[in-house]
Parts: C-alpha cells; sequence; structure tokens
C-alpha cells in the first residue's frame, strides 16, 4: 500500500517538547527546528553556551523529514565551475567544510542508531562526458580524492561519472530522535517578529544577545536581500520495494535528472524537480520510470520536498547581512541540507561564541551576488508582481500558482506554499492566505 509520506516519518518518532509559556532571556536565540537548528543547539549545549531553540510547528516537521539524507560532499558537478569563479583556495575550503561536517555525523553516529552507512556517492552524465572529464580535471587540481567511472549499477547507460568515495546515507529522524534528549527546545513557539534582538511569540517575548535564523527561507525582508538572492525548487520521491539494491548514492548532473539511493529494503527514487510555482514533471516521472525499469517494484511511499537555491551553489551561513553583528543565519542548501546543516552548526556555534572560524568566509552571505541567476531571481518576481490575480501571496504580494499534483497554492518568487483552504505550508510567509484571496 502507498502512503503519503516519507519513509523517515513512518520509521522513527521524536520526542515532543512543550511551548514556551513566559519571557525569557538568554545569549543566544536559534529560530527554526530543522536540522541546521538543532545541530546548532547541540554544539552549543556542548560549549556550555546559554541557548534555546523555538520552533513553530515541532522538530523536523518541515524540509527535514523529506529530505533524501545524503552526507555528501559531492553536491553536482560543482567544483569546476567554483574553481573558475572563486579560485583554488576557496573552492576547497568549500571542500574542507562539508568532509569536516561529514567526519562530524561519523563521530556521532557511532553512538546514536540511526541506520548510518559509508557509500560511495557519484554524480553521472547521461550524454555529456565533457562535463565530467572538466569536473575530474578540477578535482585533480584541488587534490580532491575523487575517481571516474563508465558504468553504474543503474537501468541506464550514462557517459560517464564522477565517484566520491566513503560518503554516508542515514536515517535523519532516528538520529534527531536521539540528539536532541536533553536539549533546550519549544515546539508549537512562534516567532511572529523581530524587535531588534527581541524575539515576539504569542506567549511571551525572548530577549537574547545572539539571534541564530534557522528557518529554512529567512524570515527578515528587510536585511540581506535574501528574497533576491534565492529561489525555492520542488523536488519529489518514492520508495519501492522489490526493486534493486544500487549499493552507492547516484545524481544526474541534469537538474531534471533521477536520483537514487537504498533506505534498507527500499530504493528511493528522486526527480520531476521544478522551480516552485512552475509546472515540472513530479511524481509522473518517478512513476512512468519505475513502470517501465523496475515493472514489479511496488510503490511504498511518496513524497515532496523544497530547497533554497543560492546565487552561486553556495550556502549562506554567517551574519545575516553586513549591518546585523549579532543576527545571523543558516540557508540556501541547495539540495545539500545535511551536509550544509552540520556546515552550519559548527560555523555558527564559532561566530556566536567570538571565535574564528576557518569557512565562514567561503559562506558568508555578504558576499557578491551578480550572478546570471539574480537576474532571473528578479524578473520572476517582476513578473508575478505584476500578473492579474486575486490570489496572492502574503510575503511579498506575488500571484500564486495552483499546484496540480499536490493541490496546494505556490509562490513563483519565493516558495511560499499554502493548502487548498489557504493554511501556510512553507515560508518565507509567515501569515495564511486572507480569506477573500480565496
Amino acid at each position: 500500500m502507498k502512503k503519503i509520506g516519507s519513509v523517515w516519518s513512518d520509521t522513527a518518532a521524536l520526542p515532543r517538547f512543550c511551548s514556551l509559556k513566559h519571557d525569557l532571556k538568554v545569549d543566544v536565540l536559534i529560530i527554526g527546528g530543522g536540522m541546521a537548528g538543532i545541530l546548532c543547539a547541540g554544539l552549543l549545549q556542548r560549549a556550555g553556551v546559554d541557548y534555546a531553540l523555538v520552533e513553530a510547528d515541532r522538530i523536523c516537521c518541515g524540509i527535514t523529514k523529506n529530505t533524501t539524507a545524503k552526507l555528501t560532499s559531492q553536491h553536482g558537478l560543482i567544483y569546476e565551475r567554483m574553481l573558475r569563479r572563486f579560485g583554488a583556495e576557496k573552492t576547497k575550503m568549500y571542500w574542507n567544510a562539508n568532509e569536516a561536517a561529514l567526519e562530524e555525523f561519523r563521530k556521532l553516529c557511532r553512538n546514536i542508531p540511526c541506520d548510518f552507512e559509508e557509500k560511495d556517492a557519484y554524480i553521472y552524465s547521461l550524454h555529456d562526458r565533457a562535463k565530467i572529464e572538466k569536473e575530474l580535471t578540477a578535482l585533480q587540481k584541488l587534490g580532491i580524492p575523487a575517481k571516474g567511472a563508465d558504468a553504474l549499477p543503474l537501468p541506464f547507460e550514462v557517459a560517464g561519472a564522477v565517484q566520491f568515495p566513503k560518503q554516508a546515507q542515514f536515517h535523519p529522524l532516528k538520529f534527531t530522535a536521539s540528539f536532541v534528549g536533553n536539549l533546550r527546545i519549544y515546539e508549537r513557539t512562534k516567532v511572529r517578529e523581530l524587535l531588534g534582538m527581541t524575539a515576539v511569540t504569542d506567549s511571551g517575548r525572548i530577549d537574547a544577545k545572539k539571534i541564530i535564523v534557522a528557518t529554512h527561507f529567512p524570515l527578515l525582508n528587510k536585511h540581506g536581500s535574501y528574497y533576491l538572492k534565492m529561489y525555492q525548487d520542488r523536488s519529489y520521491v518514492i520508495a519501492l520495494s522489490d526493486a534493486q539494491d544500487v549499493s552507492g548514492m547516484y545524481a544526474d548532473e541534469d537538474a531534471s535528472g533521477l536520483s537514487f539511493r537504498n533506505a534498507g529494503d527500499l530504493l528511493l527514487l528522486g526527480g520531476g524537480s521544478h522551480r516552485t510555482g512552475k509546472q515540472g514533471g513530479a511524481w509522473r516521472v518517478l512513476e512512468d520510470f519505475a513502470a517501465r525499469e523496475y515493472p514489479s517494484a511496488q510503490i511504498r511511499y511518496r513524497w515532496a520536498t523544497q530547497d533554497c537555491m543560492t546565487l552561486d551553489d553556495i550556502p549562506y551561513i554567517g551574519n545575516y547581512s553586513s549591518r546585523t553583528p549579532d543576527l545571523y543565519v543558516a540557508t540556501g542548501f541547495n539540495k545539500w541540507g545535511m551536509t550544509s546543516s552540520m556546515v552550519s552548526a559548527m560555523i555558527l556555534s564559532d561566530m556566536v561564541q567570538g571565535k574564528d572560524n576557518p569557512y565562514a568566509r567561503v559562506f558568508s552571505p555578504s558576499r557578491s551576488i551578480l550572478r546570471p541567476q539574480l537576474a532571473i531571481n528578479g524578473f520572476e518576481a517582476v513578473k508575478n508582481l505584476i500578473m492579474p490575480s486575486k490570489k496572492r501571496c502574503p510575503h511579498l504580494g506575488c500571484a500564486l500558482k495552483w499546484n496540480r499534483e499536490e493541490q496546494t497554492w505556490d509562490c513563483p518568487c519565493h516558495g511560499s506554499r499554502f493548502t487548498a483552504d489557504g493554511e501556510l505550508i512553507d515560508n518565507p510567509a509567515t501569515a495564511d492566505l486572507k480569506i477573500d484571496n480565496l
């Protein structure tokens, strides 16, 4: 029987935490209870820092529960592009940061039963061998241990692939259930606004010396220009029984391609990606592929996820803006949220303690935004702001689009999503749709 929702949610139980019932003073406030916020809390607690984490709903109820949970420093064919844009030093530091994040997960998972498995990670191209060769050349220049592969245990031929050894995969909610044990977390505590360094919730005010915003898409518009620096991408997953053990993690270098990994006796097949608010292949592409290539398989789970995409393949981790020295952000993980969450925790836990972090400058949100994607983001925003429509996003007023596959109203500008009845599903919007807009 097919279940709507991720295999992770169905096979792990998370602890529950009380909501905030009073005013609070802390040194560090973390807003957002996904993997990034939770890891920040864990590292701050380990360091003896006075902190609290608040989550608007339940921990890991948003993007984290819908990840494909790959722990890898291979993030597509990005290293050749980074080498051209940023030079060898910064590009190697990006790889070092993600390898350090993977190693931190490896250490933690020794004592946490979370289906942690070392697997090689592959990025493949169906038709363009030259792309693979260029990436391998860049990796060799950087001294990154990777090698080429000509054939993969997948049901189609490839032009070539890049193999990263000793990467990993795990069960994100089993990990979280153990990791959060005694962390200081308040669930069902929604931050309505930030007044300086005071977070206002429905049942109390939280005064903090430092604030980390880890809400997937940042909640403040007046700093950082994240509404221009990012868009959101929707992608889809089905879990198949009686399919194939692919013995690794695989992703197509083409954004519209497929990804593969096993989770126990299930094969997780991902793809159907499109910009949120646009039309795309969705589950139909995955189900058609499964019917053709795995005719004996059964679809056991079906779910979707959403990713914040940056201008240059690198997340935004650090000061929210150059004018906010005590406000920090972790966002724009570009489909690689698990490893990027740990990178965020390592960088931000150092920064809020006044420590230098060797990777901070690579991920600085204040780096240049002069990238081609900026013009595309701006065009989409203007087009949907002036488009006649009664149904408009309460975030910045863009015209909403109906998502037939998921029966939701989606914003093509910044990725907010709402149920058919107008209830908020995904940020950056912070309010439901008004009744007169339905």
